[in-house]
């Protein structure tokens, strides 16, 4: 097969290498996953945790003269040994596992205070409601320092361990088209370092030029040549077309000598959580739900059970508040407590959702019906601090009691908007296949949009929910859902 030297081929293109290739890292290396780099730093927390509980009970012993004995840890142990999955929880919640923090230290200092803080008001809570001494009074504060401490120093260290002791799988990008880009973007953006680009194999008269900085440094017949001498263990196909046939053969002979193929609607979709639905050319199909066979499914019915057993109980709390949010949003703007629309939910049935009032009374009179944003003037005082704790949401509890909605799932639109949208995006409609929901995937990865191009985002994420949707992926909604309404974080 022809053999292309990087001298030979800087010349014929009249680039210097450099701007063909960043310099690579040693290949005999571990290579962990995604996965396994934040279950590395799971574990890492864990154990830190539970140091910091050691310490913690140490110091308390030493400052309250308190004579530490096995017979107190038996007695006691229930309130130390869940810190650890109430750290985890916490953590999960707040995003902190996303390994794009790891080099916003800023960002993940105040992301980890506000974790220790989310704690340690926990701890506290539990603490006034427990039997008196049942708990140390100042056990909690010298582990919140701890553990701050800790878990602070491990994650400073984390990405310089995971550096020496692993490598990236190396990868070469199969074809130019715009498939192509948004790859490159999600690799570079989402994968943690997980994968080293090592360039573009294209069409021939290609060779040079520059996608989103990485370079087409081939063609067919050079494809060979880069697999052996750079190690490739992997070929992603960017193509959403049919591939040339000198491509075809050069793709199958890397993966007769053992070298992975992997569609790039599957990698971007383990990647970002999201189906990128307006590169999926002929591979249509990626966008359907998954197959779940012909015989008895428990999930449907067992997660039905559950969020007609959470809205129930979630009715304790609307309950508590409907008198005072009444009064707040009365005083605040007179006018009606609730807000009713149409919206469009399972198979395009319209039904009628419910919340608290949040905008001035017949907000939509001058403008017809608009997405909202931050900066809203028609959303009254009162109104924004409902929407940032997503209490305006607390009527729709009514709807899944009555079957229009379920707990997760992509959020209900209204009829104008999606008949205009699904004009302009491919396989809008594929996300009222499901209930819609009162949190969802779309919700807590991307949060809200007022734009085409953020329902394109939020589709994307909705795909991947109908296609993955289980209790483990129900159980990471609603943890993350939690952790944006702590944060205050709704528009």
């Amino acid at each position: 097969m022809a053999s292309l030297h990087y001298n030979e081929l800087s010349a014929d293109v009249g680039i210097n290498r450099t701007m063909l290739f960043s310099p690579l890292p040693r290949p005999e290396r571990l290579q962990l996953r995604i996965s396994e780099r934040r279950l590395l730093m799971r574990i890492g927390d864990s154990l830190a945790v539970i140091a910091a509980v050691a310490i913690a009970l140490f110091i308390w012993t030493i400052v309250a003269k308190y004579e530490f004995s096995s017979e107190f840890l038996r007695e006691n142990s229930v309130w130390f040994i869940i810190l650890v999955p109430l750290w985890l929880t916490l953590a999960s919640a707040n995003d902190f596992y996303d390994l794009r923090l790891a080099s916003k230290r800023g960002q993940m200092m105040q992301r980890l205070l506000l974790i220790t803080a989310q704690q340690v008001v926990v701890y506290l809570i539990v603490f006034f409601l427990s039997p008196r001494d049942a708990l140390p009074r100042l056990f909690i504060l010298y582990y919140g320092v701890a553990s701050f401490v800790l878990i602070t120093v491990w994650r400073l260290i984390n990405p310089a361990l995971v550096g020496w002791a692993t490598s990236a799988r190396k990868v070469l990008i199969i074809g130019t088209d715009g498939g192509a880009a948004e790859m490159i973007h999600a690799l570079k953006s989402e994968s943690g370092g997980e994968y080293w680009m090592v360039g573009i194999i294209g069409d021939e008269h290609e060779v040079g030029d520059l996608i989103d900085e990485v370079a087409v440094i081939g063609g067919p017949s050079d494809l060979m040549n880069f697999v052996a001498r750079e190690r490739v263990t992997e070929l992603i196909l960017s193509s959403t077309r049919d591939l040339s046939g000198a491509m075809f053969s050069a793709v199958m002979d890397a993966y007769e000598h053992g070298v992975a193929l992997i569609p790039m609607p599957v990698l971007y979709e383990r990647l970002t959580g999201r189906v990128p639905v307006e590169h999926v050319g002929s591979n249509w199909t990626v966008v359907l739900p998954l197959d779940e066979g012909d015989g008895f499914q428990p999930y449907p019915a067992l997660k039905r059970i559950l969020e007609v057993s959470a809205a129930l109980i979630g009715f304790v709390p609307f309950m508590v508040l409907l008198p005072f949010v009444a009064l707040a949003i009365y005083i605040d703007c007179p006018g009606p407590i609730f807000y009713g629309q149409e919206r469009v939910g399972l198979n395009g049935r319209p039904f009628r959702v419910y919340k608290f009032r949040t905008m001035i009374p017949n907000a939509e009179q001058a403008t017809g019906a608009v997405f909202s944003d931050k900066a809203d003037p028609r959303k009254t005082r009162v109104g924004k601090f409902l929407r940032k704790t997503r209490i305006d949401e607390l009527p729709q509890l009514i709807n899944i009691l009555r079957g229009d909605m379920s707990l997760i799932g992509p959020r209900p639109e209204r009829p104008e908007h999606v008949a205009r949208l699904q004009a302009k995006i491919p396989f809008y409609r594929t996300r009222l296949t499901i209930r819609p929901g009162l949190t969802g995937w779309a919700q807590v990865m991307y949060g809200y949009g007022s734009t085409d191009d953020d329902a394109l985002v939020k589709l994307q994420y909705d795909l991947y929910y109908i296609r993955h949707r289980s209790l483990m992926l129900d159980i990471t909604i609603l943890v993350k859902t939690v952790g944006r309404v702590l944060r205050m974080s709704g528009v």
